[in-house]
């Protein structure tokens, strides 16, 4: 293998690595859009309520809509996290591949609080210092499930 292949080999392992972690960024970003909103998960959220609790006052469908929206913080940020540290341990960059746990995190703080201040900007959308927080316990989640699995495996 000369010089050259292995230089190919090496860019496409990262974007292995770092396209599917970009990918989910660029979810997050979509969901925090109007396309995002309350409004708008209502349409297909609110239908499956209905179906699933036919006896319920519009005022608990509208909580456990909000459970389901909270929830939804927990579960893309705990992605986060899960790709964050796929793509962390394989990396060339030293502090990455030595510390993947603790930068996983900080990514999932930065992109949280990105996100929150791009909500706030939003008519439709609000950003809160408590979603960053349940953002943030999400990516924890993640790291925690990731640190399981491969503990379990050794």
């Amino acid at each position: 293998m000369n010089e050259g292949d292995s230089k190919r080999q090496a860019g496409r392992g990262r974007l292995h690595r770092y396209a599917p972690l970009l990918i989910w960024v660029g979810l997050i970003f979509l969901l925090s859009s109007s396309a995002g909103a309350s409004s708008s998960s209502s349409y297909f959220v609110r239908p499956v309520l209905e179906w699933l609790f036919p006896l319920a006052a519009d005022e608990t469908l509208a909580v456990y809509h909000g459970y389901i929206r909270k929830s939804a913080h927990v579960f893309m940020y705990g992605g986060l996290a899960v790709l964050a540290l796929r793509a962390f341990v394989g990396s060339e960059v030293s502090v990455l591949r030595r510390h993947p746990f603790p930068t996983a995190l900080v990514a999932v703080l930065a992109v949280a609080v990105f996100d929150e201040y791009h909500q706030s900007l939003n008519p439709s959308r609000t950003g809160t210092a408590s979603d960053v927080v349940l953002d943030l316990a999400g990516g924890s989640v993640g790291s925690i499930i990731v640190w399981l699995y491969r503990n379990m495996r050794r």
